[in-house]
Formats: structure tokens, C-alpha cells, sequence
């Protein structure tokens, strides 16, 4: 499958298919522009609740509403034509019980028109994505490091290294016997998310996890070089946008200065170009 030709929105049933052939390319998204660009060259864009971090300037994704997902999720899905749209349930909308996560969970995709929800959690979640699927909502899992639990692993360290694995393997078990289309598997160790690839019979979409995985997702704007606060050991950098965007920011403001800019060519007369001043008598 290849987002590259696909005449048509690509479906959960169709990630559920793709388990063990060629790997599933995933990105973020937070704007229609970014959605245009990321479209045709991914399977699955995640409208992401690092969006509170990326473009909000917040500490953590825990600051992140609902309001928030419905609202760029809108945008997403504007730009979006060929790639399955999944969007990020906030902390707070889920975890107190099924049918909260339900309700929510329907109000993202009514309002979005996203095919699908991500969240996060294992066997604890178990009954939850069990309830949603079973009521006709696709959930992506997200297993390893959840970054909504921050404060309870006290930070964004490494998860599943020694007998932790058994735990993080459990939950990747858990999230697939419950109708789980796929799962996150974050920040754990490459032989461990290999084991779970092979193990389970969904795909496994890895971040900072394993080439072994069944796919892999990035935040765009780490891999564009746009988001300089901190740079995980997992991305890799395809560009430096950040860097050019202040160059070309800094050269504007010295032309400014210098009354470089605006020149000649940017500015209007008393008559349109190429059409004289009629003169009368």
C-alpha cells in the first residue's frame, strides 16, 4: 500500500492489512498547509496533542483540550485527501471511564471527520477500546513511553528496558485483544519492540522503537528542523527549516532598517503600471 497512488482515504481496515509488508509511513499535523504537504507521501497523519507543545509553547502535552484537537483536526482535515486521518484524545477524556471516552471520542470525530482516535494506555485501557470499537470507533493504541503519564514515569526516559519489558509487551497484547487497529509503540528498546512486532497481529508503528516495526511516525516539525526546544535522540533532521526561516527573518529586518525594503518594484504610483496620466486640453 502507498499513499503515493492512492485514488482514495485510506481506511483502518487497510493499516490492519498492511501488518508485515511494506513499513506504513505516519506524520503529525496541526494546519491545512502541513496537511497538504504531508499527504500524499503518508498512510497516516496524526493530528498529534504535541500540537500543545509545537505551536501552543506549552511544557507538556498535558495542557491540551478538547477544544484544541476538534479545532486543528478541522484544519487537518481540510488539507487532507488520500491519508487516514487519526487524532489524539487529550488527557482527561477518556480515562475516567468508556463511556467518557466515548462521548468523547464521537464529538472528535463528528467534528473533525477523522477516521479514527489515538489513545494512550495499555492493559489499563483494555476496556475502554474495547467499549469504543465495539461501538464502530477505530482507536490507534500508544504503548512504551505515554507522554500524558509523564508526571507518573517522572519524565521522558527509556521504557521496557530489563523485567519492565514483560509489562510494556502485556500492554501490547492487552490493546490487540481489545480491537486495537494498530498500536504506538514509544521509547523502548529496539529488541523489545521487535519481540511485540512479532508477537501481535497489528501493525506497530515505532517512535524512537525499532526499524522492525510495521511503520514509523515522527513529529513533522522535528524532522523539518522547526521545532528547536529539544531534539529526541530517535528523530532525524531532513531539513533545517528553522534555521533558514531566521536567516530569511533576520535579512527582512535589516532591509527594513536600512529603507531596503519595500523597493521600487513593491510599491504603487498615482496611475497603473504601463498606462500613462491621460492629459486633458
Amino acid at each position: 500500500m502507498s499513499a503515493s497512488v492512492q485514488t482514495s482515504v485510506i481506511t483502518p481496515p487497510q493499516v490492519l492489512a498492511a501488518k508485515g509488508r511494506t513499513p506504513l509511513v505516519c506524520l503529525t499535523a496541526y494546519t491545512t498547509p502541513t496537511a497538504k504537504l504531508v499527504d500524499r507521501h503518508c498512510e497516516m497523519v496524526l493530528v498529534g496533542d504535541s500540537v500543545g507543545m509545537v505551536l501552543h509553547g506549552l511544557p507538556d502535552t498535558l495542557g491540551v483540550s478538547l477544544d484544541m484537537m476538534s479545532m486543528h483536526g478541522k484544519a487537518v482535515r481540510r488539507g487532507l485527501e488520500h491519508a487516514l486521518m487519526v487524532v489524539d484524545m487529550p488527557f482527561g477524556s477518556y480515562e475516567e471511564s468508556p463511556q467518557q471516552a466515548f462521548r468523547n471520542a464521537a464529538r472528535l470525530i463528528t467534528e473533525t471527520g477523522c477516521e479514527a482516535v489515538k489513545l494512550e494506555g495499555g492493559e489499563a485501557m483494555a476496556e475502554t477500546i474495547r467499549f469504543l470499537t465495539r461501538r464502530g470507533i477505530p482507536v490507534m493504541a500508544h504503548v512504551g513511553l505515554t507522554p500524558q503519564a509523564v508526571n507518573a514515569f517522572g519524565g521522558y526516559g527509556v521504557q521496557g528496558r530489563g523485567a519492565d519489558s514483560e509489562r510494556i509487551r502485556g500492554d501490547a497484547i492487552a490493546v490487540t485483544e481489545a480491537g486495537a487497529f494498530s498500536v504506538v509503540l514509544e521509547k523502548i528498546p529496539d529488541p523489545l519492540a521487535r519481540r511485540i512486532t512479532a508477537d501481535i497481529a497489528i501493525p506497530t508503528i515505532g517512535i524512537g522503537a525499532s526499524a522492525a516495526c510495521d511503520g514509523q511516525i515522527l513529529v513533522t516539525d522535528d524532522l523539518l528542523g522547526q521545532f528547536g526546544d529539544f531534539l529526541p535522540k530517535f528523530v532525524r533532521r531532513y531539513a533545517d527549516l528553522g534555521a533558514q526561516a531566521e536567516a530569511a527573518i533576520a535579512a527582512y529586518a535589516k532591509d527594513v532598517r536600512a529603507r531596503q525594503f519595500p523597493g521600487p518594484e513593491h510599491v504603487f504610483g498615482d496611475t497603473p503600471a504601463g498606462k500613462p496620466k491621460r492629459e486633458i486640453g
